[in-house]
């Protein structure tokens, strides 16, 4: 089976949906401050589940339920948060059934996921890069020594997030994408995306680069300015187009995710593609029926 970077070299590759979306679709309750990484004690099982119902529909990767994961939220309630990493993975690598051309990639959310408290929609956590830095070190290292295929840095809305992680990524040889939550062509917390996209141009563990869990609406004009300013695939994995609302917990409005969307992402040099919040798996089984057409075309000698 070709490795994760030699196929993302070859041409685009389908990633999954929302897991906590299909995890409650299956009945899961995530309201707890761990969210679905909670099932990674309870309902392991469940994770595996909804893994393959994603590869099922079609998708080539699996992101691992580590999103939420931190070493302090676990052992506030007494489990070892390190084995709980490792756990994500594993259940994600065991979903794959040993199909050939599907891979893990290992989440690892921003600072704000684990607070619990919607900043990562924010970005003003009031904390230095080097605090950030402190906290994020010890998630990547786990991970990246999990036998994931790459690792899958999310959901950052802040340019201090941005330096902080790819910091610690420079120092550890597993490949790994970076992914902003942006609002328009800024970071959530306000600034130029294009800055973060170029200060990953420079840090070669980063093999790709882009956005997650954005507006649809917003995804292709970050896909460019992505491709243009870091000079590196794109990564682009937009959820349905609700809103999240932080204080009561759900999401609200309707779903703008539209699978043709994906062949401009694709001419604009998007890599991996996929869906994140509200993105189902009957939405990625329709994405890679469209996506097909367009992974032609770029494999196209």
């Amino acid at each position: 089976m070709p490795g994760f970077v030699d196929a993302l070299q070859a041409g685009p590759i389908v990633l999954d949906g929302g897991l906590a979306t299909e995890l409650e679709r299956q009945g899961a309750d995530l309201s707890s401050a761990l969210w679905s990484a909670r099932l990674l004690v309870d309902d392991p099982a469940a994770i595996q589940a909804a893994h393959r119902e994603f590869f099922a529909a079609g998708a080539q990767v699996a992101i691992s339920a580590s999103y939420q994961v931190s070493l302090t939220g676990f052992a506030d309630v007494g489990v070892d948060g390190e084995a709980m990493l490792h756990r994500s993975v594993e259940l994600a690598r065991a979903a794959t059934d040993g199909v050939a051309n599907r891979w893990v990639a290992a989440s690892i959310g921003p600072y704000g996921a684990v607070l619990a408290d919607g900043s990562e929609y924010r970005g003003d956590y009031r904390v230095s890069v080097a605090e950030l830095r402190r906290f994020h070190r010890p998630r990547i290292l786990e991970l990246a020594a999990s036998g994931a295929d790459v690792l899958a840095v999310e959901t950052i809305p802040c340019l201090a997030e941005v330096e902080a992680v790819l910091a610690e990524l420079a120092a550890i040889a597993t490949p790994a994408w970076l992914s902003l939550s942006c609002s328009g062509t800024r970071t959530r917390a306000g600034e130029p995306a294009s800055e973060a996209f170029v200060m990953a141009r420079d840090c070669d563990t980063v093999i790709a680069v882009g956005v997650n869990c954005v507006d649809p609406a917003d995804a292709l004009t970050l896909v460019q300015s992505a491709r243009s300013a870091s000079g590196k695939p794109v990564v682009v994995y937009p959820n349905s187009g609700e809103t999240w609302d932080a204080s009561r917990r759900r999401w609200t409005g309707e779903s703008a995710f539209d699978r043709a969307d994906v062949r401009a992402w694709i001419d604009a040099g998007a890599r991996l593609v996929g869906g994140c919040c509200r993105v189902t798996p009957s939405d990625i089984q329709r994405l890679r029926a469209s996506v097909l057409p367009a992974i032609e075309r770029v494999r196209r000698p």
